[in-house]
């Protein structure tokens, strides 16, 4: 059989205040396209549909879209909700979903045997799925309770409990003849960071050994983690990467979305397939005369202006370079706190005084910036 595998959607991207809707409908129309040329059995989503917990009604219609284009090339298709997902709202499409012939998990439910999905190819090529979505670490603690496993204890951590549950998960891998999968959203440890993940989802806490999954699974299909990779484990184990960058720091990253042949008797063969279509994001760096000699690459641009702070910079580079969506003083000028500063004492002194010791500490010497604080100070104390 052959699988799609892609994640990270993050459709209702904004990036520095810029729609990324429009890039969102090319790569996702070149997904589609990619699915169209493979010929795919089976579709995987790995999570991150969406960018918010709170998606635009154009962002639910673009994900819609695109999922019901991937079942019309006749993939099976599998989704799970990823941690920037609402898994209850996604939940509430299911009947969308299941009318479209689309299997949809948005969030962990009472009956583990939801997230067993089972199928046949075209060819005769039996498969099943283990699709877990992503867990809090509270909710993790839930599901191996709701599963009647082994008693939660106070030293068990977040990895124990999704141990446990996909354990419960891949209890029927057993059978010979039939290709064993499993997709999920999370973090495993060693794997590397793509750049632009939350930060609060892929700490230690949250991160996972590869031995969790079942060694006689035949691939693991992970959303999370932006950067295309293979993870070394007992099985088959990837993150396909998001199919565009989503933030900066992930311009070096190679979109891409993944391609797995497989049978229950052979070992996957794994490719990946890039997707260019978003556009690029770059960085520069330079004084604002260096900036001025730059044949401004196609994308966006984040600058670090090599110059010392002062009010109206960011118009001036912006006025040179529009398509700058972030700038910033390059953190080398920036001198480290209390790096020959001298130390603010309150006693006695002028908020005036005080925010001028305040903007020296931080190289910020512009007679401008402490203008506008005087005028902003008396406008608020008269």
């Amino acid at each position: 059989m052959k699988i799609l595998h892609t994640s990270d959607w993050h459709v209702g991207k904004v990036l520095k205040g810029q729609s990324r809707a429009e890039e969102h409908k090319q790569v996702l129309g070149q997904v589609i396209e990619i699915a169209q040329r493979e010929r795919p059995d089976l579709v995987l989503v790995a999570g991150d549909l969406y960018d918010t917990a709170a998606p635009t009604p154009e962002a639910t219609r673009l994900v819609t879209r695109a999922l019901t284009a991937l079942r019309r090339t006749g993939a099976d298709v599998v989704v799970i909700g990823g941690n920037h997902d609402n898994g209850a709202a996604l939940d509430a499409l299911r009947p969308w979903a299941d009318a479209a012939g689309i299997t949809l998990r948005g969030s962990v439910r009472e009956n583990p045997d939801e997230h067993v999905v089972d199928g046949v190819t075209t060819g005769g090529e039996r498969w099943r799925v283990a699709a877990l979505p992503f867990l809090s670490q509270r909710y993790a603690v839930r599901a191996v309770e709701m599963y009647t496993l082994t008693p939660a204890e106070a030293n068990q951590t977040y990895a124990d409990h999704l141990g446990r549950v996909l354990d419960r998960l891949a209890e029927g891998f057993t059978e010979p003849d039939r290709v064993h999968l499993v997709t999920a959203h999370l973090t495993v440890v060693g794997a590397s960071t793509g750049g632009g993940e939350r930060d609060a989802h892929t700490v230690l806490g949250y991160a996972v050994p590869a031995t969790v999954f079942p060694g006689n699974a035949h691939y693991v299909a992970l959303g999370h983690l932006h950067r295309s990779q293979r993870v070394i484990g007992p099985c088959p184990i990837r993150y396909s990467g998001s199919p565009l960058a989503v933030d900066f720091g992930e311009q070096e990253n190679i979109s891409s979305v993944t391609i797995v042949e497989v049978t229950a008797a052979t070992a996957a063969r794994i490719r990946e397939v890039p997707v260019p279509g978003a556009v690029p994001l770059r960085t520069l760096r330079g004084t604002l005369a260096q900036l001025a000699e730059v044949e401004p690459p196609e994308g966006w641009l984040r600058v670090y202006v090599r110059e010392q702070p002062r009010a109206g910079l960011r118009e001036e580079v912006q006025e040179l370079l529009p398509r700058a969506l972030e700038i910033r003083i390059d953190p080398e000028l920036v001198p480290a706190p209390g790096s020959g500063a001298r130390t603010a004492q309150r006693a006695g002194r002028s908020p005036g005084e005080l925010f001028a010791d305040y903007l020296d500490s931080r190289g910020h010497a512009d007679e401008g910036v402490r203008d506008l604080f005087d005028e902003l100070l008396e406008e608020v104390e008269h």
